[in-house]
């Protein structure tokens, strides 16, 4: 009986010790990789008519000193369009993101994310938009208008 409580203990204590997660050394910083400056990492339209199409382009310079790369641009919602620069940014070089917001049919305040993720010391960097849509004014009628109608004795052939 001592045998079978010693070797499940001994069967338990390799099971945890291979379990045991070891510490993971964290990789070096890279002094050389891709970093972003950006000239504004917020942008407010102030009042934008309902419907307009608001854009504004973020530019920034690859200040690191490897090519930077951005492999995707995502906006908070679907009514942000975002586009940027495809090839790698060389140490020096300028790149843009430029978000597009569809204010048709969003009267009111709005703020919304655009998440790059790269190859940057900041893996993922968030710029902003905000600012606010004047509804448009209102239908004259959403009702149809009622248009003139011959009366019957209009109607009548003339002779």
């Amino acid at each position: 009986m001592k045998k079978l409580v010693l070797s499940i203990f001994a069967v338990a204590a390799m099971a945890t010790a291979s379990m045991a997660q070891t510490a993971v050394a964290t990789p070096a910083e890279n002094p050389n990789q891709a970093d972003f400056k950006f000239e504004t990492e917020v942008h407010d339209f102030g009042t934008v008519k309902e419907g307009v199409q608001a854009e504004h382009t973020f530019k920034f310079t690859n200040i690191g000193k490897e090519p930077l790369v951005i492999t995707n641009v995502q906006a908070s919602c679907g009514c942000t369009t975002p586009t940027w620069t495809k090839e790698p940014i060389k140490p020096g070089a300028q790149g843009s993101v430029t978000a597009i917001y569809n204010s048709k049919g969003r009267p009111g305040n709005f703020n919304k994310a655009v998440t790059i993720t790269s190859n940057a010391k900041t893996a993922q960097k968030v710029l902003f938009i905000k600012g606010n849509v004047e509804a448009a004014a209102a239908a004259e009628s959403a009702m149809p208008v009622k248009q003139d109608v011959a009366t019957p004795s209009e109607n009548k052939p003339k002779n």
